[in-house]
């Protein structure tokens, strides 16, 4: 059995969907603090300027080997595309990311034990269709997904610039496209549930 210090090497440079949810499903952002708190220990070690603890230790910054291109944090559950430079990048961020996060969410709300499902989970994008469709997968997670503040959609329509994102990785199209390429998704979608309810009902 492995050592829980062991840290798990993923290939580089190469690009990552990583993606984890609470321990049984439970909610792991429980008000608009907790989004926020998650999302200031991201940017803690991907802002490409020192950031500093209470007794003014610099923090490990991450950005020359690891680069988040996307996000969407969901009550119960998250969604993260990374590119990494260095086989450990991702690892160590992410090692760095659940421990913070879970010490904060344990005391604020007075429990013990793990909050995440185990390890998160890293995909490998080597596929073109994959490249192609991933960013409107986690921008989409959301209903609300235009009004939804914890993702990066707003980086990818142009309405704010955040310094630790970058969508220049993958989005290749402008901002007034990229909004066309989510809604046309969206229809399709739509079409796909219509069809198969009518086909449910006997095609009435």
């Amino acid at each position: 059995m492995p050592s829980k210090n062991t840290v798990k090497l993923f290939d580089a440079p190469a690009y990552y969907h990583a993606y984890n949810r609470g321990v049984e499903k439970r909610v792991i952002f429980q008000d608009d603090d907790d989004y926020a708190v998650f999302m200031n220990i991201m940017k803690r070690y991907l802002y490409p300027e020192p950031s500093f603890d209470a007794f003014g230790r610099e923090y490990e910054r991450l950005d020359d080997s690891l680069q988040l291109v996307a996000f969407c944090l969901m009550p119960n559950h998250f969604h993260l595309l990374f590119f990494q430079n260095e086989p450990d990048a991702m690892t160590r961020f992410m090692r760095k990311l659940a421990t913070t996060y879970s010490t904060y969410f344990n005391h604020k709300y007075h429990r013990e034990g793990r909050l995440f499902q185990g390890t998160y989970k890293a995909i490998q994008i080597k596929d073109d269709s994959y490249f192609h469709h991933i960013t409107r997968y986690i921008h989409l997670n959301p209903k609300d997904y235009l009004g939804w503040k914890w993702s990066s959609l707003s980086a990818y329509l142009g309405y704010r610039q955040i310094g630790w994102i970058h969508p220049e990785r993958l989005q290749t199209m402008s901002s007034d496209k990229y909004l066309t390429y989510l809604e046309d998704y969206v229809d399709y979608r739509k079409s796909l549930v219509e069809i198969e309810d009518r086909l449910a009902n006997g095609g009435h």
